[in-house]
């Protein structure tokens, strides 16, 4: 759509279970595409990863609908799209009361994760985590990589005399820990 100058006419609309059959997360193709500006709208459902097709299941991972409404709010919102269901009841469920929890479920998930989702756009938890984490991307050799200024031969200058590598943890299990614990504290 850039490459032919269509970005501003258009956005995606990104579904979950469409994510899991690609073999990413949800959360991941609502970042891509909002640091891309061409977040939309939403399919909120979720699917069986161990499946392999589109089961449209209603929402209910906690998790995933919190980290979608990360992406959201960090977006500003959807704009001109929307969040909408494009999910169904499981065979087994067959009475319209199943169908009437499902969209209970569903839209109890993505509440609860978008008030989880502000708490932690407000007070920082992630963005603080990453600036401190990519903090050496803003000056010296980080600088020059992104700002395209970097050559092969201005990183091997620079690394070659280098007896070891400085490497800082993830620290995947601490922002795991982190979400749990906002997961379990918000109101």
């Amino acid at each position: 759509m850039k490459t032919y100058g269509l970005a501003d006419r258009f956005k995606l609309n990104l579904e979950a279970n469409h994510a899991t059959l690609a073999g990413h997360t949800f959360e991941h193709e609502l970042y891509v595409s909002r640091i891309h500006g061409m977040l939309g709208s939403v399919d909120a459902n979720q699917g069986d990863p161990l499946l392999g097709w589109d089961t449209d299941e209603f929402p209910t991972d906690m998790y995933s609908a919190t980290l979608a409404m990360y992406q959201v709010l960090k977006n500003g919102g959807l704009h001109s799209g929307g969040l909408n269901f494009d999910a169904k009841v499981r065979r087994a469920s067959m009475t319209p009361i199943d169908l009437f929890y499902g969209y209970i479920v569903g839209m109890d998930s993505f509440a609860r994760g978008l008030k989880v989702a502000a708490k932690l756009v407000e007070e920082r938890v992630f963005d603080s985590f990453i600036e401190e984490r990519y903090r050496s991307y803003q000056s010296g050799i980080g600088q020059e990589i992104v700002s395209g200024k970097a050559t092969l031969q201005s990183l091997e200058d620079y690394i070659i005399d280098k007896k070891f590598a400085v490497t800082t943890s993830g620290r995947q299990e601490l922002l795991l820990a982190k979400l749990n614990q906002y997961l379990l504290e918000v109101e």
